[in-house]
């Protein structure tokens, strides 16, 4: 994998370990050569995030629309920002260029485009990896959820199966470098 798609939070959250992590994961995503494509925005868990990548000299392209420049203070210091008019284009054009996706903590916005990439994949319109960083739990209740819809047979296992969840950074990174569908 050469570039990885990353899905976070625009705030920091109550868990200092989710603040901790997205910096981690930003250096050891540059440190493994792998470009970090991501929303652009300085602030919250994507600032951090970044700036990981930008601290150990990684490549970070940022996929900003327009009208979010502003208000998410689009980070100055990337290797490349670009300027989509739609969210519906910033997720396009993360999915276009990406090999791989990993979602971290974050709400509504993180959440949709999680949803929508593992939609994306089960319709058949790409088959990259999607990882869940599940730092202290996150994200228990909507994997809990995937599984009832499994138990409710609303959703197919082997859509739940594909999922690849860690709680370590190494360890993700590792079940998606040998993903395979």
């Amino acid at each position: 994998m050469k570039k990885i798609a990353v899905y976070c939070g625009s705030n920091f959250g109550t868990d200092k370990a989710f603040k901790t992590q997205a910096y981690l994961l930003g250096k050891t995503l540059a440190k493994e050569k792998i470009e970090l494509i991501y929303g652009g925005a300085e602030i919250g868990l994507m600032g951090v995030l970044a700036n990981g990548a930008l601290d150990e000299n990684g490549r970070v392209i940022g996929i900003l629309p327009k009208f979010l420049k502003s208000q998410e203070s689009a980070h100055e210091m990337l290797s490349e920002l670009i300027l989509v008019d739609t969210m519906h284009e910033r997720k396009h054009m993360m999915n276009e260029l990406c090999d791989g996706i990993i979602a971290l903590p974050g709400g509504m916005g993180t959440l949709e485009e999680l949803i929508e990439m593992l939609t994306w994949r089960q319709i058949g319109l790409h088959q990259k990896p999607i990882g869940i960083l599940n730092i202290n739990d996150f994200y228990k209740s909507l994997i809990s959820l995937f599984q009832t819809m499994v138990d409710n047979d609303l959703m197919k296992k082997e859509n739940l199966d594909k999922i690849i969840i860690s709680h370590d950074i190494d360890e993700l990174l590792d079940l998606m470098k040998n993903y395979s569908e």
